[in-house]
């Protein structure tokens, strides 16, 4: 499953609030046999199911999984003894009992259970969703505890099963399952089909999917697996670019992995109505329609790339996830963290334009983010419910995990790294395993302590900040180190603490020949570099999931040599760890600002996204009244030469991440320095594309409607609405929809959050639009004022993820009294699926106003001195 940034993000996802309990060892599933017969007239379905078991112990109970089911007639039969089964439910836990009169005995044994079930609107289970015209379909979302609202299950990761599906469909529908098709015949109805699906291999219950309705596909193949994309009637051709992605993509996993791609075909379906990102479900797997259709014409490179990594990521989950499993929730970084890893690699080969392994570097800052806060987690972390589950899902089970396993090939080298990887696969194919499991294959694949390696970075919360303090003497470098847990509670930090992690780590120096890794297993260590080194990186290729911290000279050297001396990944890494010594007050924001000079004009797009990114944080964030205008100057002056280089228009021959960074440097100046002329220009193209969306540049459209829009008038807005209605592809829409949160007139934020829980806007996405406005410094009031007043409308017109996700973005006030408001509202208005993610958003603010506290000052005296001057190295 894939959580997708979308200039904020399209959230995931799947969400039982109900007391979840493991099931009873009594009996484990062998082969499923199921039939479901879905009822568009009724939006309900019936399901006929036979399943396989192997009872462990003599017993009179088996208990499965269920929930939204009702129940007909239930027998289990076991050697040739065929007994009626009463059913006792528990909704609480999600369980159904089934009791015989006499006890079965351990071995073989058949569970029948004929039973119907609601086609629900909250898009999971087996759900009910429609296309653009009204018309109807059924589909499946299972993860991680929803296959019991479909068939009654032992709905847990290590319960693996074969399944023999079929569906029962109106004669004018198609159905699409996890293994090809072996029969479809006519009935059993005058208007019905049956369509059976050939056994598939051992999977577990929550990768089981089954789509039924008028879907048509557009058809490919690599290295002999069929591979079909499906999208609703008049959608086809948008598909084209997924499937000769997913053709490239598939032969670099082959190639990989010693176990080729282990299914029969292969089958991406487009949903207009669906919770997550994407899902992984086994040779079928399942996106928001945005996320793998491409308009051939005129969709942005920015889409492309998008879907090219999120198709990654779900085809990597073949391997990581679906081949092998975790046994339990508690290791689902196995599955993302793996396929997060994973993903970059294939995209890499074939559009190495995009610069994927720099944003891979990207990505380790914002995991460390995560990980600055006291109430961040272990990688493995213990989780019961289903709420608890739905918590595993962030960017420690993604990113963090991800960045660690680049952290560890990096340390033992590519091919040793994949060597222990395939070792992993080959011993737990069809199968479960455990971290231990994975970094014990490395362990035999390498002989390092892969083993007591990882630990440190799995089973402890946090990231290290390794000090860094070098000195010259008698013609070498000795570089101290000293390791403590990194916090952006400045008294948490100073404290000192007690996490001790085995470290990589990687120095680099001016002097010649003088790079060199070391494993750091002390809280304190010492390297020797050759020559008198001016100034020492501690972090060399960017490769560890650890901060480096500096003096501020050692960082004011390292800022003079940064844009000459260090490769763009260790750029990225720089003004990360600056930024986190600014956080703690170990260093001014004037050094931080003295080395976004230095890297001003860095015109690799993944740098220069990570300096804008904070530029737009600090305008937001710390800048005063009195100083704000300063600042604006003082930004416009810095990405002078960067606007004079990308400018409006698309030059001839320039990459994807070129036309890429001319948005992100337009959005900056358009929002954060509130440029006259850009903001002119904006408004003029914004106004151009509504007549002709040729006429631009897609990606050069979503950073001039993001900025139009921040002047924009009711004339502007009421043009944007009557947009929404007619676009012409998923992109289109969402580049619409998105801009409505990006106005500052109160009113029109007040009509969009309306709109966001209205019928005219996908359950999906309604969630997206109210975080949105409440992400937008103009909106923060309005958007929280509407949250507390229509919350009950608001939870139930995002779907079972809203709640959670609004607690996510209230982290983004930075006011004094937002975090008692956002505190007492929660604790009035509970949400069991985010305990986690309200305390990281109070943190969050608490830490926002910290920093304001301590660095404003030494913001408006840096622009004193510089704000008026001429921006230049």
């Amino acid at each position: 499953m894939k959580r997708i940034a979308w200039g904020g993000a399209f959230f995931l996802l799947l969400i039982s609030l109900a007391a979840a309990q493991r099931l009873p060892e009594l009996a484990v599933p062998e082969n499923y046999k199921l039939v479901f017969t879905p009822d568009f007239t009724k939006d309900n379905f019936t399901g006929d199911e036979a399943i396989q078991v192997r009872v462990l112990k003599p017993t009179s109970q088996i208990v499965l999984n269920s929930a939204d089911i009702e129940f007909g007639q239930v027998t289990i039969s076991s050697e040739a003894v065929s007994q009626k089964a009463t059913v006792t439910l528990d909704k609480e836990k999600e369980m159904a009992t089934l009791t015989v009169e006499k006890e079965l005995p351990a071995g073989a044994a058949t569970i029948h259970i004929q039973y119907t079930g609601t086609l629900n609107s909250e898009m999971r289970g087996l759900y009910l969703g429609k296309d653009d015209e009204g018309r109807k379909y059924a589909a499946t979302q299972f993860e991680s505890t929803d296959a019991r609202r479909a068939f009654p299950s032992f709905d847990e990761p290590a319960y693996k099963a074969t399944f023999d599906i079929s569906a029962i469909a109106p004669k004018n529908m198609v159905a699409i399952s996890n293994a090809k098709i072996v029969a479809d015949t006519p009935g059993p109805g005058e208007n019905q089909h049956t369509v059976r699906f050939a056994i598939s291999p051992k999977m577990s219950s929550y990768l089981a999917a089954l789509i039924v309705g008028q879907f048509e596909a557009l058809e490919g193949s690599a290295d002999g697996i069929p591979i079909r994309v499906w999208s609703t009637p008049g959608k086809k051709e948008m598909g084209q670019f997924a499937l000769e992605a997913s053709e490239n993509i598939l032969s670099y996993f082959d190639k990989y992995f010693t176990i080729k791609y282990p299914y029969d075909k292969l089958d991406l379906v487009a949903l207009p109505d669906f919770s997550a990102g994407a899902m992984e479900n086994t040779g079928c797997i399942t996106f928001r329609e945005v996320l793998l259709l491409v308009d051939t014409k005129n969709g942005s490179a920015r889409l492309r790339k998008i879907v090219a990594e999120v198709m990654a990521h779900e085809m990597a989950h073949q391997w990581f996830g679906d081949l092998v499993t975790m046994k339990w929730w508690d290791d689902v970084w196995l599955n993302e963290g793996f396929a997060t890893w994973m993903s970059s690699k294939p995209v890499a080969v074939f559009w190495p334009e995009w610069n994927e392994k720099l944003d891979d570097v990207r990505q380790t800052t914002q995991a460390l983010n995560v990980d600055a806060l006291a109430n961040t987690r272990p990688i493995h972390e213990p989780a019961e419910t289903p709420a608890q589950i739905l918590e595993l899902f962030d960017g420690i089970a993604y990113g963090k995990a991800a960045s660690v396993l680049r952290m560890v090939e990096a340390y033992l080298g590519p091919k040793t790294f994949q060597a222990g990887v395939n070792l992993y696969l080959k011993e737990h194919a069809y199968g479960n395993a455990t971290s231990a499991d994975f970094w014990n294959a490395l362990t035999r694949a390498s002989g390092k302590p892969v083993d007591h390696m990882m630990p440190t970075f799995v089973e402890q919360p946090g990231a290290p900040m390794v000090s860094v303090n070098a000195q010259c003497s008698g013609g070498s470098t000795k570089v101290s180190l000293k390791q403590q847990r990194y916090f952006y509670d400045r008294s948490l930090f100073e404290a000192g603490n007690s996490e001790l992690w085995q470290i990589p780590i990687c120095l680099k120096a001016s002097s010649k020949h003088s790079q060199k890794c070391e494993l750091l297993t002390a809280r304190e260590g010492s390297i020797t570099l050759p020559g008198c080194a001016s100034w020492v990186l501690g972090n060399a290729g960017a490769s560890g999931y650890y901060r480096s911290g500096y003096s501020s000279e050692a960082m004011q050297q390292l800022a003079r040599v940064a844009e000459t001396a260090l490769t763009p990944a260790e750029r990225i890494m720089l003004l990360s760890d600056t930024w986190a010594s600014v956080r703690v007050g170990r260093e001014p924001i004037g050094d931080y600002l003295a080395l976004a000079e230095g890297l001003h004009t860095d015109n690799n797009r993944p740098v220069a996204q990570q300096l804008l990114d904070q530029l737009n944080n600090i305008g937001q964030d710390l800048v005063n009244d009195s100083d704000r205008e300063a600042y604006r100057m003082w930004v416009r002056r810095l990405l002078a030469a960067d606007f004079k280089e990308v400018g409006f228009a698309a030059k001839p021959g320039e990459s994807d991440d070129q036309k890429a960074l001319r948005g992100s440097v337009i959005v900056t100046l358009g929002k954060t320095a509130q440029d006259p002329e850009v903001m002119r220009e904006c408004q003029r193209l914004a106004e151009q594309y509504m007549e002709n969306p040729t006429s631009i540049d897609h990606e050069l459209a979503f950073a001039v409607f993001r900025v139009a829009a921040i002047n924009g008038d009711a004339a502007f807005y009421d043009q944007i609405m009557s947009k929404i209605k007619d676009t012409k592809s998923p992109e289109e829409y969402y580049l619409y929809l998105r801009t409505l949160a990006d106005f500052r007139d109160p009113k029109l934020l007040q009509r969009t959050l309306e709109f966001g829980i209205s019928s005219g806007v996908r359950s999906q996405d309604a969630i997206q639009v109210i975080s949105d406005v409440l992400d937008n410094p103009a909106g923060k009031k309005v958007a929280w004022d509407f949250i507390r007043t229509r919350w009950a409308e608001v939870e139930k017109s995002g779907g079972p993820f809203a709640s959670a996700e609004i607690v996510n973005t209230a982290g983004s006030f930075c006011e004094s009294g937002d975090s008692e408001q956002v505190k007492n509202f929660f604790a009035a208005h509970p949400v069991s699926a985010a305990e986690r993610t309200l305390k990281q958003s109070l943190e969050r603010i608490n830490y926002c106003l910290d920093l304001k506290a301590q660095q404003s000052g030494q913001l408006a005296s840096w622009l004193g001195e510089h704000g008026a001057g001429t921006t230049g190295k």
